[in-house]
């Protein structure tokens, strides 16, 4: 049984931007409709505090890790701002005093870690609370509860409201990595279909990827469902993946020489293609939360010994061209099984709303050929 197209993931994902507007627009009304129906002093901290803790975050952990920074430097501050205020009148220094040291030391201590924004919050939060100078108490409490209010209305909408997982995030753009990463590699081993790859463009797309995913680890960590360790170990596998096409693209065409070496080589093209659609059935293992079930055949560099060791080009020349592609080949395989274990490994990674979003007969799809390029899977933007 099919999901509804609302609750699948991937219709989450793919449309993130505009649910993400759709959300951010739902939180400042029911904001704005709670500060009207109950007529609540300086509001106005209320909006901008949902508007703050929502941001650019269209998914669940990044809000939660974003507006629990936020929930405890508002507090922090706000209750340090209404101890200055209880001091005695007669230190009338206490309160600036004590307020530059407060925010020196939460700076201090918040300083190139992942708890800036707390001690951004707590500044924030203590000036609001000792204001102008008036150093009113009702004042201070109701800006402390406006910033509350907003935070944990934007927490609830992001989490109710069509809630994108980051989690999801990172699974989507590591399918597509592995996509681009079966394209790249199989347009390398074929000349027709190289005419039909832009080859700078997927390897900008697969580097920018891994960045967004690099920005991703401590949302994910906040949803506990994989560790940092775990992400590190897998946005570090694709990183090399990527670098080593990079090198065979750059690589396979030093010689003539060493290029109708590699040709005659019987079994090498073969060995490359079936990579590539081991690459490609592990994206779409990965995007449809699969088991991952995927044998990688490790390259057979003896079979080629001969050829490669004897390489010679007409003037003489040793060519090493021949021994280095085909090393590049096979750490290509090594790293490639080494994601597939890494991957199998976990055991929060497949996913049941996956398997029932993608239909039964995604979930017996045999595997695509890459030589069109990817997979024939219309659920790939």
């Amino acid at each position: 049984m099919n999901l509804p197209p609302l609750r699948d993931p991937f219709f989450t994902y793919r449309f993130r931007r505009r649910l993400h507007v759709l959300r951010v627009l739902l939180a400042l009304l029911i904001t704005f409709g709670i500060i009207r129906l109950f007529e609540i002093p300086h509001s106005s901290w209320a909006l901008v505090s949902t508007v703050m803790v929502m941001g650019n975050l269209p998914h669940i952990g990044g809000v939660l890790d974003k507006g629990r920074q936020r929930l405890l430097g508002t507090v922090l501050g706000a209750a340090t701002g209404l101890a200055l205020i209880l001091s005695p009148p007669a230190l009338p220094l206490l309160i600036p005093a004590g307020s530059l040291i407060a925010i020196g030391v939460a700076t201090w201590l918040t300083f190139g870690n992942r708890h800036g924004y707390s001690g951004l919050m707590f500044a924030i939060s203590l000036l609001l609370v000792i204001g102008d100078g008036s150093h009113d108490l009702d004042i201070g409490l109701w800006r402390a509860f406006d910033v509350l209010l907003g935070t944990l209305v934007g927490i609830t909408v992001t989490m109710l409201v069509l809630p994108q997982k980051a989690t999801d995030m990172m699974r989507f753009m590591l399918a597509e990595n592995l996509d681009r990463m079966a394209r790249l590699f199989h347009a390398h081993t074929t000349a027709a279909a190289a005419l039909d790859v832009d080859t700078r463009a997927l390897l900008k797309a697969t580097s920018s990827a891994l960045v967004k995913q690099r920005g991703l680890v401590d949302a994910i960590h906040r949803e506990r469902r994989l560790n940092r360790n775990e992400l590190d170990d897998i946005i570090s596998l694709q990183r090399r993946m990527l670098s080593t096409i990079e090198l065979l693209l750059e690589t396979h065409w030093t010689t003539r020489e060493g290029h109708d070496r590699i040709e005659a080589m019987a079994g090498l093209r073969d060995e490359q293609h079936r990579l590539a659609r081991e690459l490609g059935t592990l994206a779409f293992q990965v995007r449809t939360g699969q088991p991952i079930a995927v044998t990688v055949s490790q390259f057979d560099l003896q079979r080629h010994a001969a050829l490669a060791a004897s390489a010679r080009s007409d003037e003489g020349r040793v060519l090493f061209s021949p021994s280095g592609y085909l090393w590049l080949n096979r750490e290509l395989a090594r790293l490639t099984s080494d994601l597939v274990a890494r991957l199998g490994g976990l055991t929060r990674l497949p996913s049941r709303r996956l398997r029932r979003a993608s239909g039964r007969k995604w979930a017996h799809r045999e595997t695509a050929t890459i030589d069109k390029g990817t997979q024939d899977d219309p659920r790939q933007p």
